[in-house]
Formats: structure tokens, sequence, C-alpha cells
């Protein structure tokens, strides 16, 4: 038996071939109040995870770093049963870099429209990448 994913393709990768898929997303001129708000941001893991059928596997942490403050702002980790969500919050630029990691299949558009939504972002970009 390999590796291989075996749940029906989303995002226009089929499952038997690749192992995961990897989202990318770069959120621009973000709601700093809500990129500021540790709450706000496990909020938003909650949902995010509730939405894109991911089981959380332990507590999300959120910590706040960064002595230059270009970079300087919240960065966040979440494991999830079938990888990882991660993402940084870059205050200076109101920017957000988030990640979704995935060996299950999950809708990589309606991720990014909906933490387009969530932090109130004025526009975003999205890559996605299959893993094999």
């Amino acid at each position: 038996m390999d590796n291989l994913a075996q749940a029906p393709a989303l995002n226009g990768f089929e499952a038997p071939t690749c192992w995961g898929v990897s989202t990318s997303i770069d959120l621009y001129n973000c709601d700093l109040a809500l990129m500021q708000d540790a709450g706000a941001i496990r909020e938003f893991v909650k949902i995010l995870c509730d939405r894109i059928q991911m089981r959380r596997y332990g507590e999300t942490q959120v910590v706040f770093f960064g002595d230059d403050p270009r970079v300087q702002g919240f960065s966040m980790t979440q494991l999830i049963e079938t990888s990882l969500i991660s993402a940084h919050f870059a205050d200076a630029s109101k920017a957000i870099y988030l990640d979704v990691f995935s060996c299950a299949p999950y809708d990589s558009e309606d991720a990014a429209r909906f933490a387009m939504e969530y932090f109130k972002a004025d526009n975003y970009n999205i890559h996605v990448s299959e893993r094999r």
C-alpha cells in the first residue's frame, strides 16, 4: 500500500497521484486590530478548520515576536490530523501570510476567500501546489 492520498480530487489535483495540497495565501491591507488580537486569530483557525473539514490536533499556538518592526507581529501554528496550518501577521504592512498543507482534500479558494473576509483584506494572492 502506498502513502498517496486516496480521497477525491480537489483543487484540480488527482488524489491518487499526490501526497497532499499546499496552499499559500497572501492577504493584503488587512484589519490591523484583528491581526493584533490573539483571540481573533484563534477563532479564525477554529472556523477555518471547521469550514475546510480539518480536525485540529492540540491548541492553536499564537506567539508575538520580531525585533525588526518591518516583520513584527503574531505567528500562528495549528497542527491538524492531516498536517499543518500556519501564518505570520506582519503588522507594519498589514499583510498576512497563511499556509495550509493537508493530505486530505480541501477547497483552497474557499479557504482564501474566507481568510480575506475574516481579516477584512482588500485582496489576496493564492498559490496552490501539489506535494508528491
